[in-house]
């Protein structure tokens, strides 16, 4: 098994480095309207619950094997841009489509991105794009090197990573404001599951006046359920992000949700995080996040205990850039929670995470 992932991401690693000769000489030559990136990320995790079969808990979908030396996320994207029209295609490998996609189809579960998009307006930036796309709810991604945080936070591992759909955007001339409404296919979802007819909707708002400062307000509308059940969803997403100074910043989100479980009453589900980052050096980094999460419903996080879920969170990382193209991570993270929902049937959970993420 392990020689099998050993011969894949060693193939993939080799496939990045020519792309790194093409977008090379892409960036040379300017006129050019398609380009290719290559990400790689590798890690190996030890959680001190220290689970028989080697998966965390069933709520995380990122870094997920314990005590072994795996891949995250493998991916190749191209894209194509120009005043009319745009497209993406990523294809994508590693243990974050192997525990995350798991709903979709066989035919979809390597994809991360499929999308065309057609300009509307010659003076106006507005677009219509449709196809599978990065969800428009939330700060961090499954790209470990875009997010301030090696690991993901509790909000984003339980909210939509991706979604297929249509989306009409608008950008306003400098991109202080960008809003977007969206017609999706559900849930995270990229094929809609059997008994589900209706639609879901979503609609984004971001704010940035500066380069220091931004906020933005995202939501999902619509159902995860059998049409059947006639539980009605809808889901609220806030952060702000804040750069006072050169080498510090904040990132302060909070997520609400609510869905009908029953025929006479609502659930509510929660999560805020704050995530403080300080740059000590030109190529060394730190953040501390601080984060919460109340499911007592188990709406998203399904615990088999009446009490649900309610978890506290705190972790920190250090980050070293090698290069401009290679990153090198380290990370713990403690978990706690009122009742025994962790492997080994432990109320808390430690872990220690280091990773390589390789971005060409």
């Amino acid at each position: 098994m392990f020689s099998n992932h050993f011969i894949k991401i060693r193939s993939f690693i080799l496939f990045a480095l020519s792309f790194l000769s093409v977008d090379t000489f892409a960036q040379k030559d300017t006129s050019s309207k398609i380009t290719f990136c290559a990400y790689g990320e590798l890690y190996y995790s030890y959680d001190f619950s220290e689970p028989a079969n080697h998966e965390k808990s069933s709520f995380l979908y990122n870094h997920k094997r314990h005590n072994e030396i795996n891949a995250n996320l493998l991916m190749l994207k191209a894209a194509y841009n120009d005043k009319k029209y745009r497209a993406n295609l990523a294809l994508m490998y590693g243990n974050f489509p192997q525990y995350n996609m798991t709903a979709e189809p066989s035919w979809a579960r390597n994809i991360y991105e499929a999308n065309i998009g057609v300009r509307l307006s010659e003076k106006q930036k507005i677009w219509i794009d449709a196809g599978i796309m990065p969800s428009h709810i939330g700060f961090e991604s499954a790209i470990s090197a875009d997010c301030w945080t090696l690991t993901r936070s509790l909000l984003a591992e339980n909210s939509p990573y991706y979604e297929a759909g249509i989306k009409l955007s608008y950008a306003s001339k400098r991109d202080k404001w960008n809003f977007s409404l969206l017609y999706l296919n559900g849930w995270q979802r990229i094929q809609k599951p059997d008994f589900i007819q209706r639609p879901s909707f979503g609609m984004q708002a971001t704010y940035k006046p500066n380069n220091k400062f931004m906020f933005n307000y995202s939501n999902f509308i619509g159902t995860d359920k059998p049409d059947s059940m006639n539980a009605f969803r809808h889901f609220h997403n806030l952060y702000l992000q804040y750069e006072p100074f050169e080498k510090f910043g904040i990132i302060a989100g909070f997520d609400i949700g609510s869905e009908k479980i029953n025929k006479t009453k609502n659930g509510i589900w929660y999560s805020p995080v704050l995530i403080l980052r300080h740059q000590i050096k030109d190529k060394f980094r730190v953040a501390i996040r601080g984060e919460y999460y109340h499911d007592q419903e188990q709406i998203i996080i399904f615990t088999g205990i009446p009490a649900g879920f309610r978890t506290y969170g705190v972790s920190s990382n250090f980050d070293v850039d090698l290069s401009k193209h290679i990153q090198l991570r380290v990370e713990g993270k403690m978990l706690q929670s009122r009742d025994k929902i962790f492997p080994n049937n432990m109320s808390n959970n430690y872990s220690l995470t280091t990773n390589m993420t390789i971005k060409l």
